[in-house]
């Protein structure tokens, strides 16, 4: 048995199609169950609920073997402490005397960057505090995602722009998340790994946002601009669509330290497990979004 959280979120339905392909039992924590398809429905178990209740997620281990970590980082959340790291403490608590034995979690690159990152900082903790469990544990540390971009379609498909907290020309890795689901799906359909680890996910090449402008006007066949907002601009507009003060904070912190060199510290030695493109991305992903 194998559990997915976050099965409605964009990684999450991605990791639970693979599982499901694949012929394996699963079981779901999801909040509301009515916004589940029929379908879906009658392909798994359900467990209704917060995945930070241990009311909840106890009963959802119960016989399982692996699980799909992904806290959902509300906005909303005081602070990224309370988003990642309280949030994943009642699982952590009744993971040990649980039938589980490996654990697939998203987190972020950052490892040993000694400034507060705000999420990244939040994220790596719950690394920490899920591979301190005893569980065997694989944390996927994830460049920045391609497909945050989708969150700006609108100015895209209206006006032809969009914006980053980041110089045009910096050259930063970038990942897809369908990259990132397969590469979880993998590790959870043959869990004969052992230990705790990270497994960084950069993307098939560093991209600047300039580069990134290039290649959308290419694919959507008309021009795309890229600007560049200041960090007191992004801690607004996250406020402004609904974000707290603390995340919204914690948000400049992690674009800060991107920008200073947070994800390029390191580099990987392959990134065959990240094969898709941008080009790749913005064709599959990016145009039939502007296209609605």
């Amino acid at each position: 048995m194998i559990v997915i959280t976050t099965p409605t979120g964009d990684i999450g339905a991605r990791v639970l199609d693979h599982v499901l392909d694949a012929g394996r039992d699963v079981r779901i924590v999801v909040r509301n169950v009515s916004s589940l398809p029929d379908g879906l429905r009658k392909r798994v178990e359900v467990v209704e609920g917060s995945h930070a209740d241990r009311d909840v997620i106890e009963p959802a281990l119960s016989g399982a073997q692996s699980v799909f970590w992904l806290p959902p980082g509300s906005p909303s959340s005081p602070s990224a402490k309370a988003a990642y790291v309280e949030f994943s403490r009642a699982f952590c608590d009744v993971l040990p005397p649980s039938t589980v034995t490996h654990v697939v979690g998203i987190s972020a690159l950052g490892r040993g960057w000694t400034e507060p990152a705000g999420h990244v900082t939040a994220s790596l903790r719950m690394d920490d505090m899920i591979g301190g469990t005893g569980i065997n544990y694989c944390a996927l540390t994830c460049a920045s995602l391609m497909d945050n971009i989708l969150r700006q379609a609108e100015s895209i498909r209206e006006a032809g722009v969009f914006y980053q907290p980041t110089p045009g020309d910096l050259k930063l890795p970038h990942v897809a998340k369908s990259d990132v689901a397969a590469a979880a799906a993998r590790l959870l359909l043959a869990p004969d790994w052992q230990g705790v680890a990270e497994l960084p996910l950069y993307g098939p090449e560093d991209l600047s946002f300039e580069e990134m402008a290039a290649t959308m006007s290419d694919v959507l066949g008309r021009p795309i601009r890229f600007e560049e907002m200041s960090m007191a601009q992004l801690e607004e507009m996250a406020k402004a669509i609904g974000a707290s003060e603390g995340m919204a904070r914690s948000m400049v912190l992690m674009f800060t330290a991107k920008n200073d060199g947070m994800d390029t510290m390191t580099r990987p030695v392959a990134r065959d497990d990240t094969p898709t493109t941008f080009r790749q991305w913005c064709e599959a992903e990016l145009r039939p979004a502007i296209a609605v």
